[in-house]
């Protein structure tokens, strides 16, 4: 079995669809933060080492045996009434290993319908969901971890429909407190699209990180890498720029600047084991959605971890713009402690 992962696993690194460009694709929701301690570290992490169970949808690889009979539940409250939820779970089976059962679901609310006159026939909604499954095994000082799942788009009563997969690998050093991690995700085929003729590329995105805590120190930082399949990810308005224009536009970028968009910082201050703070800066973004006289603390994040009892609480405000920022929360517990509660009594 374990030589079928990693057989499985460096096929995969000659996969040739990874050529798909950032910016082009659809199902966007996938690259959403999808708990409150990733959007806290930046809004990409896939290596920060967690027992709670929603941050293996970041990196498959990240399950492991402590989150057996785990179960996570979160919101996000994002601009204009749009509603982000997720709901995960993991087990650990006698003889089938470690597996893990998610659903991300991103609510758009409601819209009112007009006909080509402009007259008013009615509502309709606009909703996103995937639903994944995950198995993880571990072989010695490497875990490997893949995630199939199932993603719709819906619109009215138009559907796009993909079938895709992540992929992941984390290594963690044998005697520092070193993690590194490699994600590949999003790899998959759009099985129907919403005009039910050309198919759209699924949002790919490469990822490499590693997070590392000092000796004697309260203090964790990571560093990830995204999108390293394209270099160049820096984003033109196509209705305001074209051809040359468009060209020196992306002149006047610097090589810097365009490095700099690919790296996402975070820290973690582990104030103790139930409770630290987190703090993270994603460059890309702050870039992207700056205003032009104007950024304000667009970029940046802050978050908090609060454990008590049997409950964790993960909480983290998101800064995408100077009007305004998001709040993420995120509720784990560990079903084997009622479980065994009920059966003591």
């Amino acid at each position: 079995m374990r030589k079928r992962w990693l057989v499985s696993f460096l096929l995969l690194l000659s996969w040739p669809g990874w050529a798909q460009i950032g910016g082009k694709e659809t199902f966007r929701f996938l690259g959403l933060p999808v708990n409150a301690k990733e959007a806290a570290l930046g809004g990409v992490n896939i290596s920060a080492p967690e027992q709670e169970v929603s941050s293996l949808q970041t990196n498959p690889a990240l399950l492991n045996a402590n989150m057996h009979q785990q179960v996570s539940f979160g919101f996000t409250n994002f601009l204009a009434d749009v509603n982000q939820s997720n709901l995960t779970y993991a087990f650990k089976a006698k003889k089938a290993g470690l597996w893990s059962l998610g659903i991300a679901y991103v609510n758009y609310g409601n819209f009112i319908q007009r006909d080509d006159t402009g007259l008013e026939t009615g509502t309709f909604s606009v909703q996103d969901y995937a639903v994944g499954l995950t198995h993880a095994t571990t072989i010695n000082h490497f875990t490997l971890g893949a995630t199939v799942k199932l993603v719709v788009s819906s619109i009215a009563e138009y559907k796009a429909v993909a079938l895709a997969t992540d992929w992941g690998g984390i290594f963690k050093h044998p005697e520092k407190d070193l993690t590194v991690a490699l994600a590949f995700k999003n790899i998959g085929y759009e099985l129907r699209s919403f005009s039910g003729e050309n198919q759209e590329p699924v949002p790919f995105d490469a990822q490499l990180g590693f997070t590392y805590k000092p000796e004697h120190m309260p203090f964790r930082f990571s560093v990830t890498a995204h999108h390293l399949q394209r270099f160049n990810i820096v984003y033109h308005d196509t209705t305001q720029l074209s051809g040359f224009v468009q060209n020196l536009a992306s002149q006047d970028i610097s090589i810097g600047d365009k490095i700099a968009r690919h790296f996402v910082i975070g820290g973690e201050v582990l104030l103790s084991k139930n409770f630290n703070l987190r703090f993270g800066y994603n460059h890309l973004r702050r870039k992207e959605l700056r205003m032009e006289t104007v950024s304000g603390t667009a970029g940046f994040s802050v978050g908090s971890m609060v454990r008590i009892k049997g409950f964790r609480l993960d909480y983290a405000r998101a800064f995408y713009h100077a009007a305004g920022a998001t709040n993420y929360f995120t509720l784990s517990s560990d079903l084997q402690r009622f479980f065994k509660k009920k059966k003591d009594q």
